[in-house]
């Protein structure tokens, strides 16, 4: 794990004059002489093994003895009275702080958050509140707000102390609360500032025998809603340095690894919600990810099986090297319209924590035009995924036409084309006549028209529409929870099943209707139910948004087919069709003759 270096401790190796080696020497023991006879004398405080061994690892220049005593006080190990500038609390006690948009519990424990409410948002029961604290990760990896040092027993020490609070019971934002501890030469000040957002101020300073030591403020273990497999797999790590955003993926972050640089932010997110530090003032900082594992149960619905899978909690920590930490910590909802109205020191906005993959181009966009839809026209959510649904597909049409005509061009050369072929299929495939085949049938696409990837190039502008369209629905929390109709939460899967079942039976139609040139009618017949049936399958498992954009999809495109099957292109490819079907089975009555 990288750490970071004391300035004190020095790296050694190579020679150097023996002459200026004891010289040295007898300067340094004449200065440390007249530095203990001028100094003035100070009581003896002998300090707990655990506490000696700490200000060695915060300050190596200290001489301490393999036991963990000094050698001046080898013999005097235990426990002295708590001196007067001793600064903690005998008992532990809560402080409440509450907003219209959440309720955060602190413990004067090591000052940090128990609970952190968001009023506005349920748990996935939709009856409880959210909670952002995982609380089985931070049973074993630790509270939000806690503080991390990279001695472990430092950072042991600074989380379950008792903190002196500046007010217990509850407080309503605006304010700030202070936790203060002092003992044993470690003093730790810990101070928060509430307003009205989402956003909360800190300031944290942390020094041992008056000298600063480093320790970050952490959001160590995951976010509240992750309860099933699939939402720890949607963490990421978050960061933006030097006006370049980043999401690395949940597998891909190396715990405890140390990253420096002036971050505009840096933290943890999954799907729906997000925890982000964002220091006052772009500096050297350091930035610490963090990654454990925790095991949870594989089936929700039945726990009680025992069995759990492993899987990875994400935590982040950030702070400045010896001079204590002093940032805003965004803990809330990826809404993109409040994202971006929260700025970094560098003047950007943590809208980039919304991120659809490659496809952000696409989403992005389409999200703005159905929030503006719900905002302004369709109040309501799953109307307006039908409609944005239908623009989509009016939109299309054009390419539906292009790839039809191209068809039926297709169709219309398909005779000549099967007698090419069957001119050239006495010879193998390795023949170098079978290239004189192939230019024979390139010059008969040509001379009539048909470029051979005609049919194809629609569908592929149609993809990334598809694509982001679906990336959109997956990851927008304005579906969380949404009810539709008999639908109870767009963002999850349809608990009847009704959705599923109708893409299935609205594809079969689709294909049915859509004319398919060229193709054998086995694999027309097989396409007919297996496209459907797979289709079919992921939607039962999918967000009850994207199988409602399927569903409506697949209805307008049996309409829109329907229709364009009526015109003179669609009536000459059934015609055509209808003539090589019985030319197919002409042969196939004669062979069985």
């Amino acid at each position: 794990m990288a750490e970071i270096q004391n300035p004190n401790q020095q790296g050694g190796g190579g020679g150097g004059d023996t002459r200026s080696l004891f010289g040295f020497l007898i300067a340094f023991i004449l200065m440390m002489a007249a530095f203990e006879y001028f100094a003035p004398k100070k009581p003896e405080q002998p300090t707990p093994t655990t506490q000696q061994k700490t200000q060695s690892a915060q300050n190596p220049a200290s001489p301490v003895a393999a036991n963990g005593t000094t050698p001046s006080s080898a013999a005097a190990v235990q426990m002295p009275t708590a001196p007067a500038n001793t600064v903690q609390a005998t008992t532990a006690e809560q402080t409440v702080v509450e907003n219209e948009l959440y309720r955060i519990t602190f413990s004067n424990r090591g000052g940090d958050v128990t609970s952190w409410v968001l009023k506005k948002y349920k748990a996935d029961d939709q009856k409880t509140p959210l909670d952002l604290v995982n609380h089985a990760a931070a049973a074993k990896f630790g509270l939000p707000l806690s503080l991390y040092a990279y001695d472990a027993g430092l950072r042991q020490r600074l989380n379950s102390a008792l903190y002196v609070p500046s007010a217990t019971g509850k407080l309503t934002a605006p304010g700030t609360l202070t936790f203060d501890y002092s003992a044993g030469g470690l003093t730790v000040r810990k101070t928060f500032t509430f307003d009205s957002s989402y956003v909360v101020h800190a300031d944290v300073s942390v020094t041992m025998n008056g000298a600063p030591v480093t320790a970050l403020l952490q959001w160590p273990a995951g976010i509240g809603d992750q309860i099933a497999l699939p939402q720890y797999a949607a963490a990421t790590f978050d960061n933006e340095l030097h006006g370049k955003t980043e999401q690395i993926a949940v597998k891909k972050v190396v715990g405890g690894d140390t990253l420096h640089g002036s971050f505009d932010y840096a933290g943890i997110g999954d799907m729906y919600f997000a925890a982000i530090f964002m220091p006052d003032a772009p500096a050297d900082l350091n930035v610490v990810t963090l990654s454990n594992t925790l095991d949870v149960p594989r089936n929700l619905d039945h726990p009680e099986s025992g069995e759990t899978a492993p899987v990875p909690v994400l935590g982040a920590a950030m702070g400045e090297a010896g001079d204590g930490v002093h940032v805003r910590i965004f803990a809330g909802p990826k809404l993109m319209g409040l994202l971006g109205t929260i700025h970094t020191a560098s003047g950007g906005n943590l809208e980039s924590v919304v991120n659809f993959g490659w496809w952000t181009w696409i989403a992005k966009p389409m999200l703005l035009v159905l929030r503006f839809f719900v905002q302004h026209a369709i109040p309501s959510w799953g109307w307006a995924i039908l409609a944005l649904t239908l623009i989509f597909n009016l939109a299309m049409i054009p390419t539906r036409i292009m790839t039809m005509r191209s068809s039926l061009k297709m169709q219309r050369i398909q005779p000549e084309m099967d007698a090419i072929k069957a001119k050239y299929a006495k010879y193998k495939t390795t023949d170098p006549r079978r290239q004189e085949m192939n230019k024979e049938i390139f010059d008969l696409q040509r001379a009539n028209g048909v470029n051979m990837f005609g049919g194809c190039l629609p569908m592929l502008l149609q993809y990334p529409l598809l694509i982001g369209f679906y990336e959109m629905l997956m990851r927008a929390i304005e579906l969380r929870q949404v009810h539709w109709l008999w639908l109870p939460d767009l963002s999850a899967p349809d608990p009847t099943h009704f959705l599923p079942i109708f893409v299935i039976v609205s594809m079969f139609l689709s294909q049915f209707f859509t004319p398919s040139p060229g193709m054998d009618q086995k694999q027309q017949r097989m396409m007919a139910f297996m496209m459907p049936a797979f289709f079919g399958f992921w939607m039962w498992s999918i967000g009850s948004g994207v199988a409602l954009y399927w569903a409506g999809s697949n209805v307008l495109g049996v309409l829109q087919q329907f229709i364009m099957n009526r015109t003179n292109m669609g009536r000459e490819m059934r015609a055509i069709a209808a003539k090589r079907a019985a030319k197919r089975a002409s042969k196939t009555i004669n062979a069985r003759r």
